[in-house]
């Protein structure tokens, strides 16, 4: 065999590595297509199915996590059924997760948050509803300010959580009942001595929740400004 012959051999052995290489590479993008379809299928059913089977919207949830773990909205709703059921050490890792897979991820910031509070970590929970608010693209950032407030007068930082519900109450629309917002802002009122700023906010709950539990809790502390 000429030496001509030989190149030939090596140049026809190495387009066919080539082309079955080509192959694979498509054919691998096909089946990770597939996967990825599949995965967002999962979720899709699962949030049809929260509303009346929270069971089976679990299960769609953990599948699509299972064939897409970088599936954030999945790991965020799967957070969710953990954080209904209790579960709040098992949401934190789902909500986390799904800040790893994308760190502007608000929403996400603003459920761990809340399920920081509820195991009493108060300042990792403002940390979180911090960096949910550093977000420019939040769609609903009145919803982080809101629990910020809270957290923060948790804390007895009053100015901070008057600020925070103040932003919140101003939202146009609001994510977060405004009946709620008016009522912490209220309490931070009462609490810093602003008794006017107090009456005229609880006055509103009043308005906005008629014969409501906000607006008996509301009705409780203006009694106390009289």
């Amino acid at each position: 065999m000429t030496s001509r012959d030989q190149w030939f051999h090596r140049r026809r052995d190495y387009c066919l590595l080539v082309c079955l290489g080509l192959i694979s590479m498509l054919g691998g993008c096909a089946n990770d297509k597939e996967v990825l379809q599949k995965s967002q299928g999962h979720y899709q059913e699962g949030v049809a199915s929260l509303p009346g089977d929270r069971q089976k919207a679990f299960v769609s949830f953990q599948k699509s996590v299972q064939l897409n773990p970088a599936n954030k909205e999945a790991r965020y709703a799967l957070g969710h059924v953990y954080a209904l059921q209790g579960k709040l050490s098992h949401a934190e890792e789902q909500f986390r997760a799904a800040i790893k897979i994308d760190e502007t991820y608000s929403e996400a910031h603003t459920y761990l948050g809340q399920v920081l509070a509820n195991q009493d970590r108060w300042d990792e929970a403002i940390q979180s509803y911090r960096q949910a608010l550093a977000n420019p693209l939040y769609p609903t950032p009145d919803l982080a300010r809101y629990h910020l407030g809270r957290a923060l007068a948790h804390q007895g930082d009053l100015q901070g959580s008057m600020e925070a519900l103040e932003d919140a109450a101003s939202a146009s629309p609001p994510s977060v009942p405004p009946a709620m917002t008016h009522l912490e802002l209220g309490r931070v009122y009462y609490k810093l001595g602003y008794t006017n700023r107090a009456r005229e906010t609880l006055k509103k709950v009043a308005t906005l929740d008629k014969g409501g539990e906000l607006a008996g809790a509301a009705a409780e502390l203006l009694a106390r400004l009289k």
